[in-house]
């Protein structure tokens, strides 16, 4: 068996096999907290709000009216969360200033949160 005399080099020896150690957990931890295949974050995501189509006025009515929909269903049972008249009043706003894309923007906003406030209650 190889013996190491000189202590320097036992301490040196030491310290480069502890840096390796480090080095590999934190790789090892690293790389367990990437996420793969671009998966959804967050509550507030929903198929309604990702998908905006094309900002004309009668987009805009038909986003309004689903909002306004699912508003009754989700006050139906208790369940409208407290910014769904503001996003709907928002909604109204832009419309009459001719920003279709931010209306329903605001309208879809609205029912997804009505729709989840209906789940949640």
């Amino acid at each position: 068996m190889y013996r190491i005399r000189n202590s320097n080099l036992k301490e040196e020896i030491m310290q480069v096999s502890r840096l390796i150690v480090v080095i590999f957990l934190v790789g090892l931890l690293s790389s367990g907290c990437t996420t793969t295949s671009g998966s959804k974050t967050g509550a507030a995501t929903s198929d309604a709000m990702e998908a905006t189509p094309a900002a004309t006025k009668a987009n805009y009515e038909a986003a309004m009216a689903a909002a306004k929909e699912a508003q009754k269903k989700a006050d139906s049972v208790g369940g409208e969360w407290r910014d769904v008249a503001k996003f709907l009043s928002q909604a109204e706003l832009a419309a009459e200033s001719g920003d279709y894309a931010k209306a329903i923007k605001l309208a879809n906003k609205a029912k997804f949160q009505c729709e989840a406030g209906y789940k949640q209650a």
